[in-house]
């Protein structure tokens, strides 16, 4: 029997990210480092996770897919593209490790702008509210083990790191909940149209 994290109102659930993905030069020197931490400190949580600066994460309902893309794909075509810095590696004691961005306000605004106008579509209930990233990083490894942690970051927080990336659109992920792999939904191009033709699809 599945549990209602699983299934809502009999109707199975999936896990969606949206997010920022690098050009391959950088997604490549990126997973380097996430091999370095899985071959050093055997955290297989560095290699699960592909190389996203991560929007939004929620839970919800295949039969609100499409009113989540119609709505996201409203909001990017209003966005301009993000030049997106990366720069040195931080830390969420006591459990994560990531490289730092540093260009935040252009994200942190399109996060608010998701927020804003597509959280009610992203809700299920209260128990399955959607979580926005206002902090934006470039996750190297989650969920460490403290000991896995405490070595991997007495060495990472004295190494540089830096990279930088056009962001010209954003990806929606999704997968079942309790998968193992993501699967592209629908890729949203930034097209920085005027305010007045993105209100206009919106209320249409």
């Amino acid at each position: 029997m599945k549990n209602s994290n699983t299934i809502v109102q009999g109707l199975p659930l999936f896990e969606y990210q949206l997010v920022l993905n690098p050009h391959e030069e950088l997604r490549n020197k990126i997973m380097n480092v996430k091999q370095h931490v899985f071959d050093t400190y055997k955290a297989s949580a560095a290699l699960y996770s592909k190389p996203f600066v991560t929007l939004v994460y929620f839970t919800g309902l295949q039969q609100m897919e499409a009113k989540v893309v119609n709505r996201l794909q409203t909001i990017a075509m209003g966005c301009p593209p993000l030049k997106i810095e990366l720069k040195d590696f931080g830390s969420f004691p006591s459990h994560s490790i990531f490289i730092n961005v540093t260009s935040k306000v252009q994200v942190q605004q399109l996060v608010k702008t998701i927020r804003t106008e597509a959280r009610h579509l992203m809700k299920i209930n209260s128990d399955h509210a959607p979580h926005f990233m206002m902090e934006p990083t470039m996750a190297i490894a989650r969920k460490l083990l403290p000991w896995q942690f405490e070595k991997a970051w007495l060495q990472y927080r004295h190494r540089s790191f830096t990279g930088r990336f056009i962001a010209d659109a954003m990806l929606l992920l999704k997968r079942p909940v309790g998968g193992t792999r993501y699967e592209i939904v629908s890729r949203f191009e930034f097209r920085h149209l005027p305010v007045t033709t993105t209100q206009g699809m919106l209320f249409a």
